[in-house]
Protein backbone atom coordinates (compact mmCIF):
# COMPACT_ATOMS: atom_id res chain seq x y z
CA UNK A 1 0.00 0.00 0.00
CA UNK A 2 1.65 3.28 -1.08
CA UNK A 3 2.07 6.06 1.49
CA UNK A 4 2.21 9.82 1.28
CA UNK A 5 2.58 12.87 3.47
CA UNK A 6 0.77 16.17 2.92
CA UNK A 7 2.41 19.43 4.00
CA UNK A 8 0.38 22.66 3.89
CA UNK A 9 0.41 25.35 6.54
CA UNK A 10 -3.17 26.54 5.97
CA UNK A 11 -5.49 24.09 7.70
CA UNK A 12 -8.47 24.55 5.37
CA UNK A 13 -6.36 24.05 2.24
CA UNK A 14 -4.66 21.04 3.82
CA UNK A 15 -7.98 19.43 4.73
CA UNK A 16 -9.32 20.10 1.23
CA UNK A 17 -6.26 18.55 -0.43
CA UNK A 18 -6.39 15.50 1.84
CA UNK A 19 -10.06 15.03 0.96
CA UNK A 20 -9.34 15.25 -2.77
CA UNK A 21 -6.46 12.77 -2.52
CA UNK A 22 -8.56 10.26 -0.58
CA UNK A 23 -11.33 10.48 -3.15
CA UNK A 24 -9.03 10.23 -6.17
CA UNK A 25 -6.67 7.55 -4.80
CA UNK A 26 -8.36 5.52 -2.02
CA UNK A 27 -5.47 3.03 -1.84
CA UNK A 28 -2.96 5.76 -0.98
CA UNK A 29 -2.35 5.94 2.77
CA UNK A 30 -1.91 9.46 4.10
CA UNK A 31 0.70 8.76 6.76
CA UNK A 32 1.12 12.33 8.04
CA UNK A 33 -0.41 15.78 7.68
CA UNK A 34 2.06 18.58 8.42
CA UNK A 35 1.69 22.31 8.97
CA UNK A 36 5.28 23.44 8.48
CA UNK A 37 8.43 22.47 6.63
CA UNK A 38 10.31 21.11 9.62
CA UNK A 39 7.60 18.65 10.62
CA UNK A 40 7.22 17.65 6.97
CA UNK A 41 10.92 16.84 6.67
CA UNK A 42 10.90 14.82 9.89
CA UNK A 43 7.81 12.91 8.71
CA UNK A 44 9.49 12.13 5.39
CA UNK A 45 12.61 10.85 7.14
CA UNK A 46 10.56 8.69 9.50
CA UNK A 47 7.86 7.36 7.16
CA UNK A 48 9.93 7.12 3.94
CA UNK A 49 6.75 7.78 1.93
CA UNK A 50 6.31 7.02 -1.72
CA UNK A 51 4.99 10.56 -2.32
CA UNK A 52 5.19 13.94 -0.60
CA UNK A 53 2.79 16.75 -1.43
CA UNK A 54 4.65 19.94 -0.44
CA UNK A 55 3.35 23.46 -0.24
CA UNK A 56 6.16 25.66 -1.53
CA UNK A 57 5.66 28.43 1.01
CA UNK A 58 5.56 27.17 4.59
CA UNK A 59 6.85 28.51 7.91
CA UNK A 60 10.41 27.52 8.71
CA UNK A 61 11.64 25.39 5.84
CA UNK A 62 10.08 26.05 2.45
CA UNK A 63 8.84 23.20 0.30
CA UNK A 64 11.92 23.69 -1.88
CA UNK A 65 14.24 23.23 1.10
CA UNK A 66 12.32 20.16 2.22
CA UNK A 67 12.67 18.74 -1.29
CA UNK A 68 16.42 19.35 -1.32
CA UNK A 69 16.82 17.54 2.01
CA UNK A 70 14.54 14.71 0.86
CA UNK A 71 17.10 13.74 -1.76
CA UNK A 72 19.34 12.66 1.12
CA UNK A 73 16.92 11.29 3.71
CA UNK A 74 14.33 9.58 1.45
CA UNK A 75 15.51 9.40 -2.17
CA UNK A 76 12.68 7.10 -3.26
CA UNK A 77 10.03 9.72 -2.41
CA UNK A 78 8.32 11.28 -5.41
CA UNK A 79 7.55 14.98 -4.95
CA UNK A 80 4.55 17.09 -5.84
CA UNK A 81 4.75 20.82 -5.18
CA UNK A 82 1.56 22.69 -4.33
CA UNK A 83 1.99 26.24 -5.51
CA UNK A 84 0.38 29.59 -6.16
CA UNK A 85 3.44 30.76 -8.10
CA UNK A 86 3.33 32.69 -11.36
CA UNK A 87 3.99 31.42 -14.89
CA UNK A 88 7.78 31.63 -14.50
CA UNK A 89 7.69 28.83 -11.94
CA UNK A 90 5.09 26.83 -13.82
CA UNK A 91 7.38 26.83 -16.87
CA UNK A 92 10.17 25.47 -14.67
CA UNK A 93 7.94 22.65 -13.42
CA UNK A 94 6.87 21.73 -16.95
CA UNK A 95 10.51 21.13 -17.89
CA UNK A 96 11.33 18.98 -14.88
CA UNK A 97 10.67 15.50 -13.56
CA UNK A 98 8.68 16.78 -10.58
CA UNK A 99 4.96 17.45 -10.67
CA UNK A 100 2.98 20.38 -9.30
CA UNK A 101 -0.56 21.29 -8.31
CA UNK A 102 -1.73 24.86 -8.76
CA UNK A 103 -3.87 26.36 -6.00
CA UNK A 104 -6.80 25.98 -5.74
CA UNK A 105 -6.32 22.30 -6.55
CA UNK A 106 -8.86 20.88 -8.98
CA UNK A 107 -9.93 17.20 -9.08
CA UNK A 108 -9.07 17.04 -12.78
CA UNK A 109 -5.51 18.26 -12.30
CA UNK A 110 -5.02 15.97 -9.31
CA UNK A 111 -6.18 12.99 -11.38
CA UNK A 112 -3.57 13.79 -14.05
CA UNK A 113 -0.88 14.14 -11.39
CA UNK A 114 -1.80 10.78 -9.85
CA UNK A 115 -1.48 9.06 -13.22
CA UNK A 116 2.01 10.47 -13.65
CA UNK A 117 2.96 9.57 -10.07
CA UNK A 118 1.97 5.94 -10.56
CA UNK A 119 4.13 5.77 -13.70
CA UNK A 120 7.11 7.39 -11.96
CA UNK A 121 6.85 5.04 -8.99
CA UNK A 122 7.12 2.10 -11.37
CA UNK A 123 10.11 3.64 -13.16
CA UNK A 124 12.30 3.97 -10.08
CA UNK A 125 13.56 6.59 -7.63
CA UNK A 126 13.46 10.34 -7.95
CA UNK A 127 15.50 11.92 -10.74
CA UNK A 128 18.00 13.76 -8.54
CA UNK A 129 19.63 15.66 -11.41
CA UNK A 130 16.29 16.93 -12.69
CA UNK A 131 15.18 17.95 -9.19
CA UNK A 132 18.46 19.77 -8.52
CA UNK A 133 18.09 21.72 -11.76
CA UNK A 134 14.46 22.53 -10.95
CA UNK A 135 15.30 23.81 -7.46
CA UNK A 136 18.03 26.00 -8.93
CA UNK A 137 15.54 27.56 -11.36
CA UNK A 138 12.82 28.03 -8.77
CA UNK A 139 15.26 29.65 -6.38
CA UNK A 140 15.41 32.61 -8.76
CA UNK A 141 11.67 32.75 -9.42
CA UNK A 142 9.99 36.05 -8.54
CA UNK A 143 7.34 35.75 -5.82
CA UNK A 144 3.81 36.75 -6.61
CA UNK A 145 2.90 37.83 -3.10
CA UNK A 146 4.76 40.42 -1.06
CA UNK A 147 6.58 38.87 1.84
CA UNK A 148 5.73 40.11 5.31
CA UNK A 149 8.62 41.89 6.99
CA UNK A 150 10.56 39.47 9.22
CA UNK A 151 10.77 39.93 12.96
CA UNK A 152 13.32 42.60 13.94
CA UNK A 153 13.34 42.52 17.76
CA UNK A 154 11.89 40.54 20.64
CA UNK A 155 11.45 40.97 24.39
CA UNK A 156 12.69 38.11 26.54
CA UNK A 157 13.21 37.71 30.28
CA UNK A 158 16.30 36.98 32.35
CA UNK A 159 15.10 36.40 35.89
CA UNK A 160 13.11 39.50 36.82
CA UNK A 161 14.65 41.58 34.04
CA UNK A 162 13.05 42.03 30.62
CA UNK A 163 15.52 42.48 27.76
CA UNK A 164 14.96 43.93 24.31
CA UNK A 165 16.95 41.73 21.92
CA UNK A 166 17.59 42.45 18.26
CA UNK A 167 16.85 39.30 16.28
CA UNK A 168 20.11 39.70 14.33
CA UNK A 169 21.94 39.18 17.63
CA UNK A 170 20.28 35.84 18.35
CA UNK A 171 22.55 32.83 17.82
CA UNK A 172 19.84 30.21 18.19
CA UNK A 173 16.39 29.51 19.57
CA UNK A 174 15.70 26.29 21.46
CA UNK A 175 12.34 24.95 22.62
CA UNK A 176 11.78 24.69 26.36
CA UNK A 177 8.28 23.28 26.96
CA UNK A 178 5.82 26.13 26.19
CA UNK A 179 8.63 28.68 26.08
CA UNK A 180 11.72 29.26 23.98
CA UNK A 181 15.32 29.81 25.09
CA UNK A 182 16.93 32.71 23.22
CA UNK A 183 20.73 32.52 23.09
CA UNK A 184 22.93 35.55 22.32
CA UNK A 185 26.63 36.13 22.87
CA UNK A 186 25.78 37.56 26.30
CA UNK A 187 23.86 34.46 27.40
CA UNK A 188 20.33 33.10 27.41
CA UNK A 189 16.92 34.61 27.99
CA UNK A 190 13.43 33.16 27.99
CA UNK A 191 10.80 34.02 25.39
CA UNK A 192 7.15 33.39 26.24
CA UNK A 193 6.39 32.07 22.78
CA UNK A 194 6.56 28.49 21.48
CA UNK A 195 9.23 27.85 18.91
CA UNK A 196 6.73 26.84 16.22
CA UNK A 197 5.28 30.37 16.27
CA UNK A 198 8.71 31.81 15.48
CA UNK A 199 9.03 29.92 12.22
CA UNK A 200 6.53 32.15 10.41
CA UNK A 201 8.07 35.46 11.52
CA UNK A 202 11.85 34.91 11.28
CA UNK A 203 13.85 35.78 8.16
CA UNK A 204 14.02 32.44 6.28
CA UNK A 205 17.29 33.44 4.61
CA UNK A 206 18.95 33.94 8.00
CA UNK A 207 17.34 31.44 10.38
CA UNK A 208 16.95 27.72 9.68
CA UNK A 209 15.33 24.95 11.66
CA UNK A 210 17.85 22.14 12.20
CA UNK A 211 15.89 20.07 14.72
CA UNK A 212 12.28 20.03 15.85
CA UNK A 213 13.43 21.95 18.93
CA UNK A 214 16.13 24.22 17.43
CA UNK A 215 16.34 27.18 15.04
CA UNK A 216 19.83 28.53 14.31
CA UNK A 217 21.14 31.79 12.89
CA UNK A 218 23.22 30.71 9.89
CA UNK A 219 25.67 33.54 10.47
CA UNK A 220 26.44 32.13 13.92
CA UNK A 221 27.65 28.78 12.55
CA UNK A 222 31.39 28.06 12.53
CA UNK A 223 31.18 24.48 11.25
CA UNK A 224 28.87 21.51 10.72
CA UNK A 225 30.11 17.93 11.02
CA UNK A 226 28.30 14.62 10.48
CA UNK A 227 28.69 11.65 12.82
CA UNK A 228 28.44 7.93 12.00
CA UNK A 229 24.66 7.90 12.63
CA UNK A 230 24.01 10.59 10.02
CA UNK A 231 23.23 13.30 12.57
CA UNK A 232 25.11 16.59 12.54
CA UNK A 233 26.82 18.78 15.10
CA UNK A 234 26.97 22.56 14.79
CA UNK A 235 29.83 24.49 16.36
CA UNK A 236 29.11 28.17 16.95
CA UNK A 237 31.47 31.06 16.29
CA UNK A 238 31.05 32.84 19.62
CA UNK A 239 29.59 30.37 22.14
CA UNK A 240 30.83 27.03 23.51
CA UNK A 241 27.45 25.31 23.10
CA UNK A 242 27.02 22.82 20.28
CA UNK A 243 23.74 22.12 18.50
CA UNK A 244 22.47 18.80 17.20
CA UNK A 245 21.19 18.60 13.63
CA UNK A 246 18.62 15.86 13.10
CA UNK A 247 19.55 13.39 10.38
CA UNK A 248 16.61 14.58 8.28
CA UNK A 249 17.87 18.16 8.34
CA UNK A 250 21.45 17.39 7.33
CA UNK A 251 20.45 17.67 3.67
CA UNK A 252 20.14 21.42 4.22
CA UNK A 253 23.92 21.58 4.58
CA UNK A 254 24.78 19.56 1.49
CA UNK A 255 26.43 22.60 -0.16
CA UNK A 256 28.32 23.81 2.92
Amino acid sequence: MPKCIVAEDEALLRDALVGLIREAWPELEIAAECEDGGSALEAIAEVQPDIAFLDIRMPGLTGLEVAAATMDCSPKTQLVFVTAYDQYAIDAFDQGAVDYLLKPVSPQRLAQTIQRLKARMENGPLDVAALTALLARLGAAPRREAEASPLVWITASTGKETRLIMVDDVLFFRADHKYTVVMTEEGEALLRKPIKDLLAVLDPDRFKQVHRATIVNLRAIASVTRDDTGKGLIRLRSRPETLTVSQAFMGLFRNM
